[in-house]
């Protein structure tokens, strides 16, 4: 195994560019202002290194998945998200034990990972990666792809971590609402439009 770090800065950064005005990074700054930043990191990073595995390993697999079923379930969850948020109201009383709810790390990485997962097949970086890997090495590609998708994915969070601390929390619930409630149509309209 040879790594070519020409390959590795070119492939940090082209994902990283790429991966910054995604959708993903979104859904990453908005789990980050309700939930535990740390843990939705450990979520959205293994399913970035997932999704990195697949597009080295199985370019190709991306082909057979029917564009539209991804993109439907994307919204769907996107837009599951969007409902938890908005639907808010009540008393603190409640307000803290539903924060309680989504601080333990099984719920918030699984919620993480799969928001992450599935919106991501298909995607610009996934594909970017396949062809990296085909003409700039495998483990090179690989490194420089999952070390710019986690990235991404940690600046999103701290960003989150600072709007929460500055914002009130039901504040931050509503625009992360709506921030989601925008990605589920966003993904609802690339199947008509891509």
């Amino acid at each position: 195994m040879s790594l070519d770090p020409l390959a590795i800065v070119t492939a940090f950064g082209l994902i990283f560019l790429a991966e910054l005005p995604d959708k993903t990074m979104f859904a990453s700054l908005a789990m980050g202002t309700r939930m535990r930043p740390l843990y939705v990191w450990f979520g959205t990073s293994t399913a970035f290194i997932v999704h990195v595995a697949i597009a080295i390993g199985a370019g190709s697999l991306i082909g057979l998945l029917p564009d539209w079923t991804v993109k439907l379930v994307s919204a769907l969850l996107f837009a599951f998200g969007a409902f938890m948020l908005l639907r808010g109201g009540g008393d603190d009383d409640e307000e803290a034990a539903e924060t309680k709810t989504v601080t333990g790390f099984w719920p918030v990485y699984s919620t993480a990972f799969m928001a992450v997962f599935i919106s991501e097949w298909g995607d610009l970086t996934q594909i970017t990666t396949a062809n990296l890997a085909a003409s700039n090495g495998t483990w090179s590609t690989a490194i420089g792809s999952a070390a710019a998708l986690m990235s991404v994915s940690a600046l999103a969070l701290l960003a989150g971590r600072f709007i929460a601390t500055r914002v009130p929390l039901k504040t931050v619930q509503r625009i992360g609402g709506l921030c989601m409630l925008g990605l589920a149509i966003w993904s609802v309209t690339e199947i008509f439009v891509g």
